[in-house]
């Protein structure tokens, strides 16, 4: 059964720095995303602010949408059976490496 994994990531770097950053790094994120298995994703800013994505793979589907706040970054994502019962481990991940994207530099 597909289950949706809710990312909430603070930030300090303001919304069009946040932005850029999520628009430039997207890529590191869908490895995370997809549990390591090839998933070919296509994406799409629906606004300035809002990405949805989608990714197929291996009979699956994930869906997805990441929406950027002046403090914070949300992500949504729904997983497939196959990756639902690893979500934690997946979510984790993908908070790891948004926050990394985030971190001042």
């Amino acid at each position: 059964m597909a289950r949706p994994v809710t990312i909430t990531l603070s930030h300090d770097l303001g919304q069009e720095e946040a932005r850029r950053r999520f628009r430039d790094g997207f890529g590191k994120l869908q490895q995370q995303l997809s549990g390591g298995m090839l998933f070919k994703f296509s994406e799409t800013w629906e606004t300035e602010d809002r990405l949805t994505f989608v990714a197929k793979g291996l009979g699956q589907t994930i869906t997805g949408e990441i929406d950027i706040f002046p403090q914070h970054v949300r992500i949504i994502a729904t997983l497939p059976g196959v990756l639902a019962a690893i979500a934690e481990t997946i979510a984790g991940r993908v908070e790891k490496e948004g926050q990394i994207l985030l971190e001042k530099k």
